[in-house]
């Protein structure tokens, strides 16, 4: 009988050998946003959960500036060990084909989880004289370099150039900060378009600030039900935004399913799952190898689109 049961702990231990251990110091946020805004309220959410659920502190510092590249730079340097993780959106696979100094998503940061997803909605200034996607891309056309369209990198660059690249016609992008800033510009009438994250600019459209032209879901739904697609004027218009964590390249592998782990509990909460449904989020979750495909896949997509539109890193 003792033999028995030396046998079974000799086969248990290896797999709770094998539990890596929760790190011993805070896990400290690294957001590539200024405080306050939509992204960064999210990051908060999640970090207080997850400091909840494990009783270690989550200290959130925000990093603004060169289109997230400040936090990507920084967590990519962090040391390996779980206590610095990184809120990513996808500025992180965008910005190597704008910038040169840009780090490298795939071999500079290690993937953790996908949090969420959003569509984003083309608005415009509320006297534009156009109110479909048919009607802007023939502005856009009558009209070549005099159109205008707010960009902040990441996304919404890209939508631009998508755009300009369906009208083929020149489109003037006008780069800003972030998409408050940009959004602030439309509804002043400084510039004329936008593609802005649904949850931010379905009050706006509401309110009658600006005029939502289409949703770049692939169906119409969520916050702006009557809202068209861009998909239903032009089938390959679909872009999808998200959330995610990243962290420190060569953190252990059995380290990051347990941090993994703890974010997909974090996502099943009903009060988190709560306020992000609110906020026209779709929470995801899943493997770190789910959110590595997901970044590949719009690393390639996102990346051919540019380079059609001869967008060189600089």
């Amino acid at each position: 009988m003792r033999l028995v049961l030396l046998l079974l702990v000799l086969l248990v231990a290896p797999v709770y050998a094998q539990e890596p251990a929760w790190p011993t110091k805070p896990v400290r946020w690294l957001v590539p946003f200024a405080p306050g805004g939509p992204a960064d309220v999210v990051a908060r959410i999640v970090a207080a959960g997850l400091a909840e659920r494990t009783g270690q502190p989550n200290p959130v510092e925000n990093h603004p500036g060169a289109s997230g590249n400040i936090a990507h730079a920084a967590a990519a340097k962090a040391a390996p060990d779980g206590t610095t993780l990184l809120f990513v959106v996808p500025s992180v696979i965008t910005n190597p084909f704008y910038m040169k100094a840009a780090i490298d998503p795939f071999r500079d940061l290690a993937p953790v989880i996908h949090l969420d997803s959003a569509s984003m909605v083309l608005v415009a200034r509320k006297d534009f004289p156009a109110a479909t996607t048919a009607d802007v891309l023939s502005y856009i056309r009558a009209n070549p370099g005099k159109a205008t369209c707010g960009a902040s990198g990441a996304l919404p660059s890209v939508a631009c150039e998508l755009l300009r690249t369906h009208a083929g016609a020149d489109l003037v992008m006008v780069m800003y900060k972030g998409n408050a800033p940009a959004l602030n510009a439309v509804m002043s009438g400084e510039i004329d378009l936008l593609f802005d994250v649904v949850n931010i600019a379905a009050g706006q459209v509401k309110a009658g600030r600006v005029r939502g032209i289409a949703s770049t879901a692939p169906r119409r739904g969520g916050l702006l039900p009557d809202l068209p697609a861009m998909a239903e004027t032009i089938p390959d218009f679909q872009l999808v935004t998200w959330h995610g964590v990243m962290t420190a390249p060569g953190t252990p592998p059995a380290l990051l399913e347990r941090i993994n782990r703890e974010l997909n509990a974090v996502l099943e909460q009903p009060d988190v799952r709560q306020r992000f449904e609110q906020s026209g989020l779709q929470v995801t979750g899943g493997s770190p190898d789910a959110f590595a495909k997901i970044i590949r896949r719009d690393y390639d997509k996102y990346g051919a689109a540019l380079r059609s539109a001869g967008v060189r890193p600089e």
